[in-house]
């Protein structure tokens, strides 16, 4: 059974969605960053650089929230676009795009709009921008076809739909609806089955909600340094 390190944010959710989709039984450990679970050592054994998720499966260990769904697809055969190099690529493509760009960008942006100390504009109209651009390749995208890799659902949608669920948050409510081709796959996903039971995982575990100082402190180590 997959032992599953998770928490209520974007990369966790679209784990427990592939995880979901794929009918693979596993247990659920919270890991709580608010209260400064993932500095634990028990925690930091298994990703050492102390982010959400992570999942142990019968020995094997894997961290980051991408390389959680490629190692679960090849795992299984499952929500992969073919066997072809073509589609191999394709996919690596969009996979690594949201991994480095549309999660990055879409965090900082949240994050210098609304934890960083002033003086803060030049950063969040850099991380909003860069955010901005980045979704809108994705709204290209699916504006041609109705998955990332065509016609077949994988885990690249799986990946885009973990973000997707917070545009409002990133790029504000009047900008996310001016996507409409990410508002139609967002909704076809969300309709899912899995995308529900996935969801509903938030009421397994109470984690903390107060952005009390211990929380910040907790989340962003470096303010702690700064004090000091």
């Amino acid at each position: 059974m997959i032992t599953f390190y998770y928490n209520l944010a974007p990369n966790p959710t679209k784990v427990a969605l592939c995880l979901e989709e794929m009918a693979l039984k596993y247990q659920l450990v919270p890991i709580d960053t608010r209260k400064g679970d993932q500095h634990k050592p028990e925690f930091l054994a298994l990703n050492p650089n102390a982010k959400v998720p992570a999942i142990v499966d019968d020995g094997v260990t894997v961290f980051d929230s991408n390389a959680i769904l490629l190692y679960l697809a090849e795992k299984t055969g499952q929500f992969l676009p073919g066997t072809s190099l073509k589609a191999r690529g394709e996919m690596l493509s969009w996979l690594m795009f949201v991994a480095s760009g549309i999660g990055p960008y879409s965090g900082q942006a949240v994050h210098f709009r609304n934890v960083a100390p002033e003086p803060k504009e030049y950063a969040v109209n850099r991380y909003t921008f860069e955010a901005q651009r980045h979704w809108g390749i994705l709204e290209a995208r699916l504006g041609k076809q109705r998955y990332m890799c065509g016609d077949s659902y994988t885990i690249v949608d799986m990946a885009v739909w973990g973000w997707s669920r917070l545009l409002p948050v990133v790029l504000g409510q009047e900008a996310a609806q001016k996507l409409p081709n990410l508002q139609r796959h967002l909704a076809e996903i969300s309709a899912r089955p899995a995308a529900i039971r996935a969801l509903a995982l938030k009421d397994k575990h109470a984690f903390k909600t107060e952005m009390d100082e211990a929380a910040r402190l907790a989340m962003f180590p470096h303010l702690a340094k700064k004090v000091a």
